[in-house]
C-alpha cells in the first residue's frame, strides 16, 4: 500500500474504488448496470461483433481447456437440460 509520500498506482486506486463501490452497492445495482451496458452495446454493434467475439473467446477457451473439460461442461449442460423440462 503507498504511503504518504508516494503516489497510488492506478491498480491500486482501481481496486480500492471497487472494493469501496461493492461495499455501498447490493446485486440488483451491479444487474442494473450489467443491463445496461449490454442495451448500449447492441445499440453500437452489430450481428458481425458478437460472431467475432464468440469466435475469439471459443478460441482462447479452446486453447487453455482439453477435451475432459469440454465432456464435463456437456455433461452439467445436459443435466441442467434434463431438470429443466422435468420440472416443466
Amino acid at each position: 500500500m503507498a504511503n504518504n509520500n508516494e503516489t497510488m498506482s492506478r491498480e491500486e486506486a482501481g481496486r480500492k474504488g471497487g472494493e469501496a463501490t461493492s461495499e455501498n452497492h447490493d446485486k440488483d445495482f451491479y444487474q442494473e448496470i450489467g443491463r445496461k451496458g449490454g442495451e448500449a452495446t447492441s445499440e453500437n454493434h452489430d450481428k458481425e461483433f458478437y460472431q467475432e467475439i464468440g469466435r475469439k473467446g471459443g478460441e482462447a477457451t479452446s486453447e487453455n481447456h482439453d477435451k475432459e473439460f469440454y465432456q464435463e461442461i456437456g455433461q452439467k449442460g445436459g443435466e441442467s437440460r434434463g431438470n429443466q423440462r422435468n420440472n416443466d
